[in-house]
């Protein structure tokens, strides 16, 4: 069952379930691209095949806001805008290993490694800049409000953990994480310019109920003016 929050003839924007991979591979568990198609298949009772543009990425254990192409046109002007850096992601993570500052600025330089699939701090990589505030603390964990300035693999449960402020339950990159944690990263707000309609749009989704998220349950993310 595919959470959709919005959809219209070229673009589709869902609610990205935690461990589902953004396309097939090696698990040959089921993933985004596999549902997307099933569904749009199945709702729009299609005979032939159904397109479906992987535009943006977030990693496995990652949920939130995904945006994804329903047509190739969509798919190339999409694409063009995250090159340019103008489609704009934000995030909400509960980060570790107090004492925390109230904001702060990250800038490194990562490097991936195709064989592992891991990111470390190189100087032989490339440029990734993020900002976060603290929204809250709650004893040893605090909800950090994250907004990208780039978009690099693993980026933020990278610079985090390179920090001393690794991300709760991260398998990968806190070796605090006890086996079966979730990580707790989420895409909770997207900005971009639609690629037909030639309009900036802006979508938001509340902390996810889910623990530890649901220790901060009190903060407001989103208040309308």
């Amino acid at each position: 069952m595919i959470d959709i929050i919005y959809e219209d003839n070229h673009i589709l924007l869902i609610n990205k379930p935690i461990n589902v991979p953004m396309v097939p591979d090696r698990s040959k568990d089921p993933s985004v691209y596999d549902l997307v198609k099933k569904d749009l298949i199945t709702r729009y009772q299609k005979k032939g095949d159904a397109y479906v543009g992987i535009v943006q990425r977030l990693d496995r254990p990652v949920g939130g806001l995904c945006l994804i192409a329903k047509t190739s046109k969509a798919a190339s002007r999409l694409s063009k805008e995250i090159s340019a850096n103008r489609l704009h992601k934000e995030y909400v993570a509960i980060i570790t290993r107090p004492p925390f500052k109230k904001s702060g600025h990250l800038e490194d330089f990562l490097l991936k490694d195709p064989k592992t699939n891991t990111v470390k701090v190189d100087a032989r990589g490339k440029k990734a800049i993020l900002d976060y505030q603290i929204l809250s603390q709650k004893g040893d964990l605090a909800l950090a409000y994250i907004k990208l300035k780039t978009g690099r693999p693993h980026q933020i449960r990278v610079q985090f953990s390179n920090s001393n402020h690794p991300l709760f339950g991260d398998q990968r990159y806190n070796k605090d994480a006890k086996k079966g944690m979730q990580l707790a990263l989420f895409s909770t707000k997207i900005t971009f310019l639609h690629p037909t309609l030639k309009k900036e749009m802006t979508f938001k989704l509340p902390l996810p109920l889910r623990y530890p998220f649901d220790q901060f349950m009190e903060v407001t993310l989103w208040q309308e003016n």
